[in-house]
């Protein structure tokens, strides 16, 4: 099952969401992969430094563009986090793909779909994979959301991210489906509250619900969370002894409980 967080607005959680999520499933024994498609390679930074807390020397060799160019297979360039949770990293070259595959002699619907052609051979071997993207329309972006089972819409409740996810289901519908037959689907939308249901929030909620309709919300929802932002920094921690821990974990645990459900009732 290869999956995506995705809006085109940046700063809706989408890394993080990847990051939490991935760790939920590890912990409930589902075998998952993150992959890293973005040139920022936030998600690689978080996840070396959740693994450097063991006093774990890293090394990003090779990167994932690397990989791909080369055509070599990605299992070469998994590192493993933690039990059932490993990552293949992303390095700055990765800004380079969208201009390489691009000067590719070969079909329009080839260059959208080279990333899905080089992850295949890893379904069989995970439960769950998560590509995690930039915001901007791209042709790497097109290539991973070809490459998806699955998207969830990160919805922050504000009006712009509203208007994204508008704006990026009809761009999904129109050029990747519509033109390349993507199978991809949409799992939900998943609200991430900035002020703790604040009457703005509700109203953005209301909005979205009048837009997509309930069924297709998450009823579980992310709370903007400092102890989220301060994983960033230290890497991502579970202590017994810290309740901002524990809440932040049973928040992501909800929402990972919700997807498999929503994928069972949709399969």
């Amino acid at each position: 099952m290869i999956i995506s967080c995705a809006n085109e607005k940046g700063g809706t959680g989408k890394t993080s969401t990847t990051a939490m999520l991935a760790w939920e499933l590890a912990e409930m024994n589902y075998k998952t992969l993150v992959i890293d498609c973005d040139p920022q390679a936030n998600l690689t930074d978080l996840m070396i430094k959740t693994k450097s807390q063991e006093n774990t020397d890293i090394t990003i060799d090779p990167s994932l563009f690397a990989l791909l160019i080369h055509e070599r297979n990605l299992s070469e360039g998994i590192i493993q986090i933690k039990k059932n949770l490993d990552i293949i990293p992303a390095a700055a070259d990765m800004n380079l793909f969208s201009r390489w595959v691009d000067k590719q002699n070969i079909s329009e619907k080839d260059k959208v779909s080279f990333l899905s052609n080089a992850v295949k051979p890893l379904k069989d071997k995970y439960d769950f994979i998560f590509l995690d993207v930039s915001p901007t329309m791209s042709l790497t972006n097109d290539n991973v959301f070809m490459a998806c089972d699955w998207l969830i819409i990160m919805l922050q409740t504000q009006q712009r991210a509203l208007l994204g996810a508008n704006s990026f289901i009809d761009y999904l519908q129109t050029n990747l489906i519509d033109e390349f037959d993507a199978h991809v689907d949409i799992l939900g939308i998943l609200p991430v509250l900035t002020k703790g249901q604040s009457i703005i929030d509700n109203a953005i909620l209301d909005n979205a619900t009048n837009d997509f309709g309930k069924e297709n919300i998450f009823e579980s929802y992310i709370m903007a969370m400092e102890r989220v932002k301060r994983y960033d920094m230290t890497g991502i921690t579970e202590s017994d002894r810290s309740i901002w821990d524990k809440t932040t974990h049973k928040a992501y645990r909800n929402v990972a409980i919700e997807m498999i459900e929503r994928i069972n009732h949709n399969e």
